[in-house]
């Protein structure tokens, strides 16, 4: 019996296949019919390229639902979908396709050029684009398949989907995830958080990652109901579309940026059933001003991208300030101190789930795979958390030096590789910093040499020389400038002290 994914949610679709499914800016529909034969023509096109079961299928292109179908197709075709950022520069694509070596790579029309000239070095994948209106070479070139085609068997251990994750060493990892991984997360969630006949979800996420594509598109296939399909979030548009819609799902920036908007009452929330928040910590005081301005509280939960989401607070009972609530159904979570012991209520350890989502392992990495799990199989996620007297998980750190800013993953290293190249650059450091708008903020320390060479290096030039580089979200907000970087008795620098220093 498959076990494809597709498989699993189109079981879900609802009988009168006419049904709305997406709901576009513009009043456009696209229906589940409709759905199904766009992702049969994208399957028939990637398996015409020569996409057999288990290869890669790469996209950088930005949300549409010419984007959907071709995750849906890669499914079907028996693909591994391979979403990245669509901030990536040249440089972070080249990583990520030499080190995946997908068959097609679908990027956007500006950049496709560039891409093609790195394509020998990925292993000469397939290059077609896509538009952020959903057409171009790919687009063209799947209207012209036929509309309908048998989706491929897969196995619930054959990989679903390929996501790149930060790593330690600044190098990224491709964190593997089978069909039964996303199945399972998904049937979990549809089922924890009640959805119901007659959902709207407002998806105003984008597509790259966990959150969007996987936790709030899969809940609402696997629901049948229609999403409101926005571009990207907007604070005012969403105020319009609430009163149409039961479910939101964001990250802490937007429920800040909603609460900016005066327009934002109990009455533009009065048909709503749920509102979700994660991929960052959410701040006490947003989520009790939310409670307040809206007469909802904030349902906050946990996960990443090795796994989908591992704790959720209750859909009914106490959702609580500062906490991510529970473990969810058939998942084992623990907190241990560095010895692997149980730590105790109200202290801190390291947080290791365990459960049918958890990833197979690391791209191309057993040995880093093996490392990071325990010898009776928990995952070690590098978070650091304590339980409350009531046994909900409260995130009090992370063991890693990962940034998280507006629900996006930032590891230093490579920012801080960009600045000690600069002439006049010591060395760097780069932590991140609390931000109202962002959570936190990426920002830069500084060591300038003390002489001609560095006097004219300013933050306005080490700000333009990771932009000229790297993704906008990982250019620092801030750049501080010091005589020296402060170190512990085994000289690694102590950012725990400078993150101290310049959070206020």
């Amino acid at each position: 019996m498959s076990e494809n994914l597709y498989e699993v949610l189109q079981a879900h679709f609802p009988q009168d296949l006419n049904s709305p499914c997406l709901l576009l800016p513009g009043g456009g529909v696209v229906s589940y019919r409709m759905l199904e034969s766009e992702s049969a023509r994208y399957a028939s096109l990637l398996v015409s390229l020569g996409v057999k079961p288990g290869d890669r299928v790469a996209a950088q292109v930005r949300k549409s639902p010419s984007a959907l179908f071709l995750y849906l197709g890669c499914l079907r075709a028996g693909g591994v979908y391979l979403p990245l950022n669509d901030a990536y520069q040249t440089r972070e694509l080249q990583y990520f396709l030499g080190d995946a070596t997908p068959a097609v790579f679908v990027c956007r029309p500006q950049v496709r050029a560039a891409m093609e000239k790195s394509a020998p070095e990925a292993g000469g994948p397939h290059i077609l684009d896509l538009d952020d209106q959903g057409g171009g070479t790919l687009a063209d070139a799947a209207a012209k398949q036929p509309d309908s085609f048998e989706t491929v068997p897969r196995q619930g251990d054959h990989l679903a989907a390929l996501l790149y994750t930060s790593g330690t060493t600044g190098r990224s990892k491709g964190a593997m995830l089978s069909h039964h991984n996303l199945a399972a997360n998904a049937q979990t969630l549809h089922r924890y958080w009640g959805f119901r006949p007659g959902d709207t979800l407002l998806h105003m996420l984008p597509i790259y990652h966990v959150h969007g594509l996987f936790v709030a598109v899969h809940c609402i296939l696997l629901n049948g109901g229609p999403m409101f399909f926005e571009p990207r979030f907007d604070a005012k548009r969403a105020l319009e579309l609430l009163p149409r819609s039961t479910v939101f799902m964001g990250v802490p920036t937007y429920y800040v940026r909603l609460l900016a908007e005066s327009g934002f009452t109990r009455e533009t929330c009065a048909n709503m059933r749920l509102f979700v928040s994660g991929s960052a910590p959410l701040l006490d005081e947003t989520f009790e001003l939310f409670r307040t301005r809206s007469g909802h509280t904030i349902l906050e939960r946990y996960g990443m991208t090795e796994g989908g989401m591992f704790t959720s607070n209750p859909y009914d009972g106490e959702r609580r300030a500062g906490t991510v609530g529970f473990p969810l159904p058939g998942l084992s979570a623990r907190v241990v101190d560095d010895q692997g012991r149980p730590a105790a209520p109200g202290e801190a350890g390291h947080i290791q789930v365990k459960g049918e989502n958890v990833f197979r392992g690391y791209w191309q990495m057993p040995e880093k795979t093996q490392e990071e799990f325990t010898d009776d199989g928990f995952f070690k996620t590098g978070d650091l958390g304590k339980w409350d007297d009531d046994r909900y998980l409260c995130i009090v750190g992370r063991s890693k030096d990962l940034i998280i800013t507006g629900g996006l993953n930032v590891y230093p290293k490579e920012i801080e590789e960009i600045i000690d190249s600069m002439p006049g650059v010591v060395e760097s450091a780069v932590i991140g910093t609390p931000h109202a708008d962002f959570g936190e903020a990426v920002t830069a320390v500084v060591v300038r040499l003390e002489n001609e060479d560095g006097s004219d290096l300013t933050e306005a030039r080490v700000i333009q020389a990771v932009k000229d580089t790297l993704a906008n979200f990982k250019v620092p907000k801030r750049v501080h400038f010091v005589h020296e970087l402060p170190r512990n008795s085994m000289g690694k620098v102590q950012k725990n002290v400078l993150r101290q220093q310049y959070s206020s």
